[in-house]
């Protein structure tokens, strides 16, 4: 049992850190206890590891498969479970008197948003391809100076190309919209 308690701190950081965009922090500590638990269990019940590094090994496949467990479970295989991760916290409502926010509250706000969405979904074909190609490539985590790069345009070209296609936007949404 000493070995699994050493093992386990020495591979605390190391492993939380590698698998951090896994799940939330909170989470993570979890399944990592989780899986050292089940480590004690088993040299409880009399097994025996051959070194340290196997060991390790079988911590670290432990802690993937908790992981897993837990992001089917909030994923939706666990409607409990999904429920929760969807819940707000009364203590975060930041109001002495447990005010609660109905986050649904902004409904019109979203279906506005949508209608826009289907509406330049219908317009699209009439902007050119190049005009297509920069409003989308502005909504990937690209910047102007890597997006230049990847299509082989100038900086100028990129500039003038998403001005056009904002200014052509507008003019289609505003005829779409003046047509209802």
């Amino acid at each position: 049992m000493q070995e699994v308690a050493l093992v386990s701190r020495a591979r605390r950081d190391l492993l939380l850190r590698a698998y951090r965009y896994q799940l939330r922090w909170e989470d993570l500590e979890d399944c990592y206890s989780q899986a050292t638990l089940e480590l004690v269990a088993q040299v409880q019940k009399g097994r025996a590891f051959a070194d340290r590094a196997h060991l390790a090994n079988l911590l670290e496949q432990r802690f993937l498969s908790r992981i897993r467990d837990r992001r089917r479970a909030v994923s939706g295989r666990s409607p409990m479970q999904a429920a929760i991760e969807a819940s707000v916290s009364l203590s975060e409502t930041g109001e002495a008197g447990g005010g609660i926010v109905d986050v649904r509250a902004d409904l019109e706000k979203l279906v506005m948003l949508r209608h826009d969405l289907r509406c330049i979904a219908r317009i699209a074909d009439e902007l050119s391809s190049d005009q297509r190609l920069i409003l989308a490539c502005q909504l990937l985590p690209l910047g102007p100076a890597e997006t230049c790069v990847r299509l082989g345009w100038s900086s100028e070209k990129y500039r003038k190309v998403a001005q056009r296609a904002r200014a052509r936007l507008r003019d289609l949404i505003a005829r779409e919209e003046g047509e209802r």
